[in-house]
Parts: structure tokens; sequence; C-alpha cells
């Protein structure tokens, strides 16, 4: 049986040889300081066995965490020379390969779907090919997996180094802020468990009027938008403004439809998402890997587009939801 584990093994190895890499990246001038925020995360990785089987204590984790946030924070990162070909020599790739550019990234989504809806059906012996419960996130990987060989085939690229040291730049190139989405998620936990959404539903209930369905739908929406916003994350806002406002108010008040409530306004905490630099993974990121001259231009140009959506969703909730 192919075990999620294995998976979790592969990427935190990847991040341990990519830290190695750019111990040796001279061109860095903060190469230690970068290769230790990622071979820290690469450990966490590995050391997350031994703490979700209860054989290894959890707190280490948390140290792990704050370093990373400590090297982050003070400014310990950077990023070395990007080790690719010229400008030239990718525009003739790309004439040559022209569409076919897209096949390793559609690869990956093409065997997730396989894995999840056909492989988890298969079983040797009695025991499931995929662990039962985590076909998705295992699919997810030898999808990637898949993809770099389908890459590298095409490219005709026979050494394994090329792709590490490229993915080793856009480590680089993304910085930290590849993780702020994971860690705002985790932080949405906490303020759950801590209570601040039972909190902030006290407060709201306490000043929405009697019987105001429409009004507490756009308190719902409108608090998922701007919870994802100063949060950056619409996973990090949902259980706060659910345990606030959607469950107690729409649904068990109002009588909502619970799907209809709930996905329609995780969907107003993704308007959220494209007017936060919080969100920087799909914000800053791009607008930094791409040489904008603004690097607030996409949340400039997708703030209409947001504001709309977000009136769409609060209609959208009022007519089905109840």
């Amino acid at each position: 049986m192919i075990k999620a584990e294995w998976f979790y093994w592969l990427v935190g190895a990847i991040f341990l040889v990519m830290a190695a890499q750019m111990v040796t990246d001279r061109s860095n001038p903060k190469r230690f300081g970068t290769a230790s925020f990622w071979g820290l995360l690469g450990l966490g990785f590995v050391y997350s066995t031994w703490v979700v089987d209860k054989s290894a204590p959890a707190e280490p984790l948390g140290v792990l965490v704050l370093a990373m946030a400590c090297l982050a924070g003070f400014g310990f990162t950077g990023r070395g020379a990007i080790r690719t070909t010229s400008s030239q020599e990718r525009t003739r790739s790309a004439e040559r390969l022209g569409n076919k550019l897209f096949v390793p990234a559609l690869t990956i989504p093409v065997v997730a779907l396989v894995c999840a809806v056909g492989v988890k059906k298969l079983s040797f012996g009695g025991t499931p090919v995929l662990q039962e419960g985590s076909e998705t996130i295992l699919g997810l990987g030898i999808g990637a997996v898949a993809a770099l060989v389908v890459g590298m085939v095409m490219l005709r690229e026979k050494k394994i180094t090329t792709p590490l040291h490229a993915g080793r730049s856009m480590l680089e190139a993304m910085g930290w802020a590849m993780l702020l989405p994971q860690m705002l998620a985790t932080l949405g936990s906490i303020f759950s468990v801590s209570g601040v959404g039972e909190q902030v539903g006290k407060l709201t209930t306490s000043v929405l009027p009697d019987d105001s369905v429409y009004i507490a739908v756009i308190v719902y929406c409108l608090g998922m938008f701007l919870f994802t916003a100063i949060m950056g994350n619409a996973f990090a806002a949902f259980p706060v403004m659910t345990a606030a406002v959607g469950w107690p108010v729409l649904i068990q008040q109002a009588d909502g439809d619970p799907a209809a409530v709930l996905a329609i306004g995780m969907l107003a905490g993704f308007c959220g998402t494209l007017v936060t630099p919080m969100a920087a993974n799909f914000n800053i990121v791009p607008a930094a890997l791409l040489e904008l001259k603004d690097q607030y231009g996409p949340i400039k140009a997708q703030l209409p587009t947001a504001v709309v959506l977000l009136g769409c969703n609060i209609v959208i909730m009022s007519l089905v939801a109840f």
C-alpha cells in the first residue's frame, strides 16, 4: 500500500536537498539564512510523521515554526542568481513545443483524478493500493512526479539536478510568502478553538435586528470578505464568521440551507482574497515573478471584479439559501 507519509517524506527530502544547494550558492548573500529556513521546513515534514502517530512531542514543531518566522521576519532570507537559459533559447524552445508546454501541467490533475476515482478502488490481497482517505493527496503527489518525468522527456533533459535548481530558484523568488496560506489557515483554526468566533457572534447578534435575514446575509458575506482581506485566507476567516453568523443566525435561526449558506459564504471570502496583499501567493508573488513595476498591480486590476462578485454572492445567497 502506498502511504501518504511517503509523499510528505518526499516533499521534505526535496526541501532538504534544495537547502543543501542554497548553502553552496555563493551568489546569494543570505545563503545560510535561506538554507536554514527551507531546511527547517523540510525537517518539519519528516518529523511530523512521529508527531502524528504520537511517538514524538509536537513542541519541537512549534519551535521550528517560530525559528522560521524569525528568519523570515528579520530578513535573513534572500535569493541567488537564477540558473536558466537565455531568453533567445527559451523563445526557440517555446516555438518548437507550442501548446505542448501545457502537457506537464495538465498531467498533474489528470493523474490526481485517476487516482482519486479509479485507483482508489484497486486492491491486492485485500489491501488497497492507495492509503484509504488519502487518495487525493497521493494522486497529487504521483501526478507531480509523473509531470516531472513527462517534462524532462519533452525537454530532453537528462539531469535531475536541472529541475531541482529551477525549483530552488522559484522557492527563493517566492520566499516565505509561499507558506503564508498554510500559516493563516492554521491561525483560523486557533481562532476557532479559542472562541473568537463565538465572541464575534455575540457582538453581531446583539446589534442585528430580529428577523433580519437579509441583513444577516450581508453581514456574513461582508464579514467573510473583510476577515479574508485581513487574514489573507478564506479558510482562516471561515471558522470565525461561520461560528459567529453563518451557523447560529443563518442556519439555525433562519433555517437556511447549510450547503448553500456555507458554500456561498466561502465564495464571498474568496472575493477578499482578490484584494489583499496578505494573500501573497496570489497577489504579490506573481507580481514579483513577472517583475511587474507595480507590485500591487494584480490587486488594483482585481478590485472591481471582487466588488461585483461580492454583490452577486449576497444576492445569490438571499435567493437560494432560504
